[in-house]
């Protein structure tokens, strides 16, 4: 069972943040037909998307961001079918599968900037995005910025992603002690997002 909820938080006078949680299965739209079937028939499951976008760069802009961010996915994954094979064993097709996974990532990036440039009240704007894509019994994570995606087993959260913040960049380079990471000031500042004024 999944679920989903977004609050602003105790700080924020907005809510930028925007979440899906999805099955996907073929479905069939009857235009016509002598038997008696419904309307629209609906094969089994193939996998479940689970979506998380934290916007940013002011309310408006944050907000359509992250809009913008699983939007764009939703609509790819919807109107590309080799989304719904089945992966088994090939490990060419799984290496082609996590390549598609990223060039979303970067075709919702795109989407992102182009509506930025569009938009001088969104110039700049951005978001986090995490994806997992479970098809059983894998998953498969792709992400930007700094919301993460833990693995929950026995009782115990295992933290899947990593945080793209310079914080994080100066722990991993030494420059800083973990223990400080959450409570400095770099903590906040992402290098990687959908959007933003970068590349």
């Amino acid at each position: 069972v999944s679920s989903g909820a977004t609050h602003r938080g105790q700080t924020r006078e907005s809510n930028q943040d925007q979440f899906l949680i999805a099955q996907l299965n073929k479905s069939m739209l009857v235009d016509s037909t002598s038997l008696d079937f419904e309307d629209r028939l609906f094969g089994r499951v193939q996998s479940e998307i689970l979506l998380v976008a934290d916007g940013m760069g002011g309310h408006a802009a944050g907000e359509k961001a992250s809009q913008l961010a699983i939007q764009h996915l939703v609509r790819r994954l919807l109107n590309s079918s080799h989304w719904f094979d089945q992966l088994e064993d090939d490990k060419q097709r799984e290496q082609e599968f996590i390549s598609d996974l990223q060039r979303l990532l970067k075709d919702a990036h795109t989407r992102i900037l182009r509506e930025s440039a569009q938009h001088l009240e969104r110039r700049g704007m951005g978001t986090t995005l995490t994806m997992a894509h479970l098809v059983w019994p894998r998953m498969y994570v792709v992400h930007a910025g700094d919301s993460r995606c833990y693995l929950v087993r026995d009782g115990q959260a295992q933290q899947l992603t990593t945080d793209h913040t310079l914080a994080h960049q100066m722990v991993q380079a030494g420059g800083m002690k973990p223990e400080d990471e959450e409570t400095s000031r770099w903590s906040n500042v992402l290098w990687n997002v959908l959007g933003g004024h970068s590349e």
